[in-house]
């Protein structure tokens, strides 16, 4: 694991002037918590990074592009019933995050296994597959992950407001492209790293 979130927290840390323990206090978790995140052994859920932002006074977006450099591959999954929006899809979040493992998917509920063994960072979900849409997939997948980042993507405007109510982040229109794509994240604030490793998996 990478220690970009570590050091960060450390140096936020040490400019308030606070000891582990003191800003353990603060958000209500152990001396050992904190200690394990400025090791790099762990990285704090969404909760905690709110958490951490408010009690050292930092924009979360810093936090949370920190705690996104420390994911050496982070996992992003693409979720539509069609393969052929998968197979054009897929070489666009592959060329944005060019560091991430991409996996794609038909079922949803085979995201949602795959998402209960693996990190997801990102998630790109169509709205409209039948009995199990995205609405209920993003609701799935943030109970199991507070930390995915969750984009709707669809062909048809008429979704924006339901979309919204999920706790998703962002709502695309069909279809993906690269342009697009760092428009959202930029939006978001959300910086990507440099570092390419890339993966590709479908379901078969």
């Amino acid at each position: 694991m990478s220690l970009v979130f570590a050091e960060s927290l450390r140096s936020w840390r040490t400019e308030k002037g606070y000891s582990q323990r003191q800003l353990a206090e603060k958000i209500v978790v152990n001396r050992s918590t904190i200690a394990k995140w400025e090791a790099g052994s762990r990285l704090p859920d969404m909760d905690m990074i709110y958490r951490l932002a408010n009690a050292l006074n930092v924009d979360v977006n810093s936090l949370m592009n920190a705690a996104w450099e420390s994911e050496e591959s982070p996992n992003i999954i693409m979720v539509d019933d069609e393969r052929l929006i998968l197979s054009g899809g897929i070489p666009v979040l592959e060329e944005v995050f060019s560091d991430a493992i991409i996996t794609g998917f038909t079922r949803p509920s085979e995201a949602v296994a795959f998402a209960r063994s693996n990190q997801v960072r990102f998630a790109f979900l169509d709205i409209e597959m039948g009995r199990f849409s995205g609405l209920d997939l993003c609701r799935e997948l943030l109970q199991i992950n507070y930390r995915t980042t969750v984009i709707f993507l669809t062909g048809y405007r008429d979704y924006s407001f339901d979309a919204w109510d999920t706790g998703a982040r962002g709502f695309m229109l069909k279809p993906l492209t690269v342009e697009a794509v760092r428009a959202q994240l930029s939006r978001m604030r959300v910086s990507l790293p440099a570092k390419a490793e890339k993966g590709y998996g479908r379901d078969e």
